[in-house]
């Protein structure tokens, strides 16, 4: 048996890949296995922000055409990337073990956040981390930048940048994480939906290679997810908006936080919401209402009209 495993075309996409393909070998030695990469429109187009390009599925959407022509056979994705709604023939297959959740800073002197010099060029092309450093720091300038995590960081010490702001866990699935200034609180910076979780998708109708990716399920990492992506179907929001949650599974107890921002980070709605581990998609619904109810309504409505 051959399995295929697509990922995008890019240095991340690929390590991530390949860590589930050696984990795979690793239990199935006899299974033969063959890495594809797909060329995804996030990836083609380089030099305009993510939300200005569609922003739902930007990461994900060939790769998923490519899934359902049967070209692959399992789909790895960081699930950041991945709307909340997906087509109805494929499914997550499995949650790996999430890496470090949280967003770092990277300063050209070692700087903290808060030590930076008043309008300080900070480097993010995520509307999310651009609000919530706003929020906290109104007198930052934020400039966009793209490309992989090392090109960010080459760019950090080649362009006119103080600071930029990426996921831990890129770094450390690059193995770079000698570059982290600090990592950033949850309390200054909640991460994205599903940030440091990787998702495997799979055709519904293909059992034989669901029940083969089981193995790499992490059951609180699922849960944690699971929560954080029913609170972002609910605000009927894509991955490039300026919307965050964060759940934590202790013991049989979820905690979720969740918020949403307007662009230029003045308002932020943000509340926390806990229950039982088998009520992870309703807590997850349930806060997003809050925060619906609590103003987020509004700002929404008038970022979608820009």
């Amino acid at each position: 048996m051959v399995l295929r495993i697509g990922t995008r075309a890019s240095k991340l996409a690929i390590a991530q890949a390949q860590w589930v393909a050696e984990r795979i070998a690793a239990l199935y030695p006899d299974l033969q296995l063959q890495l594809v990469t797909v060329k995804t429109q996030g990836d083609r187009v380089r030099d305009k922000p993510l939300s200005t390009i569609g922003g739902k599925g930007v990461f994900v959407k060939e790769i998923e055409e490519a899934l359902q022509r049967k070209e692959i056979d399992i789909a790895v994705h960081s699930l950041k990337d991945v709307p909340a709604e997906l087509p109805d023939d494929l499914s997550i297959g499995a949650i790996p073990e999430r890496e470090d959740p949280c967003d770092v800073l990277i300063s050209k002197d070692n700087a903290s956040l808060e030590e930076l010099p008043k309008g300080s060029r900070i480097g993010t092309s995520s509307l999310r981390r651009a609000a919530q450093l706003l929020n906290y720091r109104p007198d930052l300038k934020i400039v966009p930048i793209q490309g992989n995590v090392d090109t960010r960081i080459r760019k950090l010490h080649t362009l006119d940048f103080h600071a930029i702001i990426v996921a831990a866990a890129g770094l450390k699935r690059m193995g770079l994480s000698e570059h982290i200034t600090r990592v950033l609180p949850i309390d200054i910076m909640l991460p994205a939906i599903g940030q440091g979780a990787l998702g495997l998708e799979l055709r519904m109708e293909d059992q034989r290679t669901g029940n083969k990716v089981m193995f790499l399920n992490h059951y609180p990492t699922r849960i944690a997810v699971e929560a954080e992506r029913a609170f972002l179907k609910e605000l009927k929001g894509g991955c490039q908006l300026p919307v965050a949650c964060f759940g934590k599974l202790t013991d049989s107890t979820l905690v979720l936080d969740g918020l949403v921002a307007d662009v230029k980070g003045k308002r932020v709605v943000r509340d926390r919401v806990s229950g039982p581990a088998q009520e992870a998609k309703a807590l997850g619904t349930a806060l997003a209402q809050r925060v619906l109810e609590a103003g987020a309504r509004g700002i929404l409505d008038e970022i979608y009209k820009r």
